[in-house]
């Protein structure tokens, strides 16, 4: 029987969007959690030189996996294996990875709702059971220890996601170490989600691998390192997992862009660069936060990370997608509709993606205040 999928409604009010510029109007595009800088200047230079040297082919690049594990040493000191890393074409085939080469039909699969809207239909299309548990305002819309222990019967798996999408929340340390020590006495295999680490505001990200070194870690180049586009991720696997996950991989797949995995590597290099990206959504994020009260949106997810901004729209609506198409027509902001993260509830949320320049946060925030102080409320 085949899988039935939600659409992902955010690449419609994209569309939308698109055809609205080709028509000459201003679109600000906050919809899709890409940043808006390119990829950094040496990874592109590597690149240029790349494509005029080598004709390039099927590859995985042993310096950037020792590379990578460089990273994980330096940055959370947690000593990890080269080998241990997949490379992958950006982090969606990573998960894909993960679930098919750990997990069977019909197991499962615990995660946050809300949550990113892949996760739910991935599982679908590999014909598990999404275990959808709710996570509301009083607990960060974030998974808990205490609400994994009481998921009965335990799942066979929990993708955990710190920042997540469509919230920027964290889950704090002790909390991490919490959740692993339910998993571990509860027999649930842990997948990771670590795509928006290196993008916080008020503390850093901490790696699941610290609590659970047999977790595994879903991860790319798109966010932190701005290269979405380049389509380079990775999986890092247990090492007794890693053969399975290779495999897999290898038929599924094949191997990342190998133009990318030079660029990839390249990138680490430039660091310093990347990072002032983040003061750039950090001031994003400081005016969109001052901003809310003015435009009645007074519930929000506490964005400790990543890049967006997820707001009940509650006393204005109770579809959102119907919400966000007008908000595009009438303004030119394109957003994201919470049913996108939230198949329950998220018909009373909007969620908005900060990494655009600030010029075009400060020219949103004009065009959304007297919009939002026309909306009629609910009754």
């Amino acid at each position: 029987m085949k899988a039935e999928l939600e659409p992902f409604h955010a690449i419609a009010i994209s569309k939308q969007a698109h055809a609205l510029k080709a028509e000459g109007r201003s679109i600000i595009h906050m919809e899709f959690g890409q940043p808006s800088t390119g990829a950094p200047q040496a990874a592109i230079a590597r690149a240029h030189a790349v494509l005029d040297a080598e004709s390039m082919g099927y590859w995985e690049s042993a310096p950037l996996k020792q590379r990578l594990a460089q990273f994980y040493d330096e940055r959370y000191g947690v000593a990890v294996h080269a080998d241990q890393f997949i490379l992958t074409c950006g982090a969606s085939p990573a998960l894909v990875l993960a679930l098919s080469s750990m997990f069977s039909p019909g197991d499962r699969i615990a995660m946050a709702r809300p949550g990113y809207v892949a996760y739910r239909n991935t599982l679908k299309a590999l014909h598990m059971e999404p275990a959808e548990i709710a996570c509301g305002a009083e607990v960060g819309f974030q998974l808990t220890a205490a609400a994994l222990a009481a998921v009965e019967p335990a799942p066979h798996g929990v993708i955990i996601a710190s920042p997540a999408n469509p919230t920027g929340t964290l889950i704090r340390a002790k909390e991490l170490q919490a959740i692993a020590e339910v998993c571990r006495a509860r027999g649930i295999r842990i997948i990771s989600d670590e795509i928006y680490h290196g993008l916080s505001y008020v503390e850093p990200a901490q790696t699941i691998l610290a609590y659970e070194p047999q977790a595994l870690v879903v991860s790319s180049f798109s966010k932190y390192f701005s290269m979405a586009g380049w389509r380079l991720g990775w999986l890092l696997a247990p090492p007794q997992h890693v053969d399975r996950a290779q495999a897999y991989c290898g038929n599924l797949f094949l191997t990342a862009p190998s133009l990318s995995q030079h660029a990839g590597l390249a990138a680490f290099d430039a660091l310093d660069e990347l990072d002032g990206h983040i003061n750039v959504y950090r001031e994003n994020r400081r005016l969109l936060l001052a901003a809310l009260p003015e435009l009645g949106l007074t519930t929000v997810a506490p964005p400790d990370g990543a890049f967006y901004i997820y707001a009940s729209i509650a006393h204005l609506t109770d579809d959102s997608l119907a919400f966000c198409k007008r908000l595009l027509q009438d303004t030119g902001i394109a957003s994201a509709p919470g049913i996108d993260f939230d198949p329950v509830d998220g018909k009373y949320f909007i969620r908005f993606s900060f990494a655009v320049s600030t010029a075009e946060i400060e020219e949103a925030i004009r065009r959304l205040k007297p919009w939002f102080a026309a909306q009629p409320r609910k009754d």
